[in-house]
């Protein structure tokens, strides 16, 4: 693993690029992804990373600035990295550090052993969510695919 370091397009799958996803409070988007996650992979449990996600909140809200948040969260029993990214339909009170509301959503489970790399991760998201212009890109984007071609694409 320590040979080829983490990015975003390596952890990122289309199934987990959602886009204008309804969800009317910080809780319900912390519900869906932990629903979403598994959906796509059964054997880990929704409860298990929906708890896991509020607790890391309740340290400190993962709300950013400027509409992004970055929710994460170690998970036991996991093996690799799994992100996901959604933009939401309405901004939500997200408590994020500016005060504003949340559009941009990029979650990141880890596993219970996480290491300075999946830091590093946490630090290579907030520099792509810190131009503006991508975030624009990312708001107007109107399907998962595009999305995700857009998140993925590591020369922006």
């Amino acid at each position: 693993m320590s040979e080829s370091s983490l990015t975003i397009d390596k952890i990122l799958a289309p199934e987990l690029t959602l886009c204008r996803v309804p969800a009317s409070s910080k809780k319900r988007v912390l519900e869906f992804i932990a629903e979403r996650i598994h959906y796509q992979d059964e054997t880990l449990n929704d409860t298990d990373i929906f708890n896991n996600l509020v607790a890391r909140e309740r340290l400190g809200s993962t709300g950013i600035g400027e509409g992004i948040a970055i929710p994460h969260c170690r998970l036991e029993g996991l093996d690799r990295v799994i992100g996901v990214m959604m933009t939401l339909e309405q901004p939500v009170d997200f408590d994020a550090i500016d005060n504003q509301p949340v559009d941009l959503v990029f979650a990141l489970i880890v596993p219970k052993e996480a290491t300075s790399e999946h830091l590093e991760l946490l630090s290579q998201l907030a520099e792509r969510f810190n131009d503006s212009a991508f975030c624009e890109r990312l708001r107007q984007c109107e399907d998962p695919s595009g999305l995700f071609r857009k998140m993925a694409d590591t020369h922006h």
